[in-house]
């Protein structure tokens, strides 16, 4: 616990909470982005001790849940394919698309395997040269340097049966397109540290600029997160809109270049469909130059598919913040991390998960 207990400690817990009780004159609505955050608020019930008026709406920071249903489809029919090996991160295999999910192919004779790393997948592909070795890559900014460096490695070994199935999403666009809807009440953000690590936070400043909203690059402990929230409300509360950095002992304003050069030579910025949320322009990332020949999408000519929500599942207004899971009449009841209705259920970083994990009950729908 070296250097992590300092971020828990309950007596600078609550004179931070004290210092937001002293600063807060008005309410304010404040957006974590990333589904980590959101389950350190929900696991240690900050998000009930903040002063009455601050609330804490939770963001589309996910990347399971926000990967597109049809690319999940895509990944299923891929997955189920002869001479096939699919990989993939563990949340993954149970998210649930039109027709079935990652698991079901598995425990159909399917050769799905979980991988803890992109280059695993790599490794595998050299191993069965016979194969064809298809890597699921989804997540936000934090996870595309190691994913752009599998393909690196992949192209440098001649690996032409190793391709990858791309459903990354971008971190700003997702926040602008939240700023731009009509019903939207956010009037500042918490950053994902994580995403900043790797980027920098220079893309947040314009938004900061345009929209005059306090944006706090923020951690992921106890105490990360309520002086993010802390500063935000200072900044609300003064008339101020910039963007600061909490998490100052991991990200620096550059980000990691090195990093963001593997992405910009393997990756091209593209449109992409947010589950739940619908196409935001410029959202994410594709397979760019030379590197298209791994694309499995175009590899397996899997085209347009037809997809479809389960209707009971409000999934999408929970990623856009307006809804959270207890206002669902299938939370606990015929949506459970055993019998998960949509991604937010299963993920480790899903909304509903953390809600789910930290016991909380809807008040007015009764459980079976």
């Amino acid at each position: 616990m070296k250097y992590l207990a300092e971020y828990r400690d309950p007596e600078l817990a609550r004179r931070l909470l004290g210092e937001l009780r002293a600063v807060a004159t008005r309410p304010w609505a404040i957006m974590e982005v990333c589904g980590g955050q959101t389950h350190t608020l929900v696991r240690q019930g900050i998000d009930e001790q903040l002063p009455a008026g601050i609330r804490m709406v939770h963001g589309p920071g996910c990347p399971v849940c926000v990967t597109p249903l049809e690319m999940v489809d895509k990944a299923v029919a891929i997955a189920g394919r002869p001479g096939v090996i699919f990989t993939s991160y563990g949340d993954m295999l149970r998210v649930p698309g039109t027709t079935g999910d990652l698991l079901g192919v598995k425990a159909r004779g399917g050769d799905v395997r979980v991988v803890y790393s992109p280059l695993d997948a790599v490794r595998i592909a050299a191993e069965h040269p016979d194969r064809q070795v298809v890597f699921f890559a989804v997540g936000f900014e934090t996870t595309a340097p190691a994913n752009a460096m599998a393909v690196l490695h992949a192209s440098r070994a001649g690996l032409a049966n190793f391709s990858m199935l791309v459903s990354h999403v971008l971190v700003p666009p997702a926040i602008t397109a939240i700023l731009d809807a009509p019903d939207n009440e956010v009037r500042a953000f918490l950053a994902a540290g994580h995403v900043c690590a790797v980027m920098g936070f220079t893309e947040y400043e314009p938004i900061a600029a345009r929209y005059r909203v306090p944006i706090v690059v923020t951690g992921f402990e106890p105490l990360d997160l309520l002086e993010g929230i802390l500063m935000a409300v200072r900044q609300l509360e003064t008339g101020r809109a910039a963007v600061e950095n909490q998490y100052a002992r991991a990200v620096r304003r550059s980000g990691n270049p090195a990093a963001q050069a593997a992405v910009a030579e393997v990756f091209a910025v593209t449109g992409r469909a947010w589950r739940g949320i619908g196409p935001i322009p410029a959202s994410g990332l594709r397979l760019a130059g030379a590197f298209t020949d791994f694309d499995a999408e175009t590899r397996f000519a899997t085209g347009t598919i037809a997809v479809r929500e389960n209707p009971e599942c409000i999934a999408g207004a929970i990623l856009r913040g307006t809804k959270v899971p207890t206002d669902c009449t299938a939370y606990r009841v015929r949506c459970t991390p055993r019998t998960p209705l949509g991604a937010p259920m299963v993920s480790s970083e899903g909304t509903c998960a953390a809600y789910h994990n930290a016991g909380r009950r809807p008040s007015t729908v009764a459980e079976s």
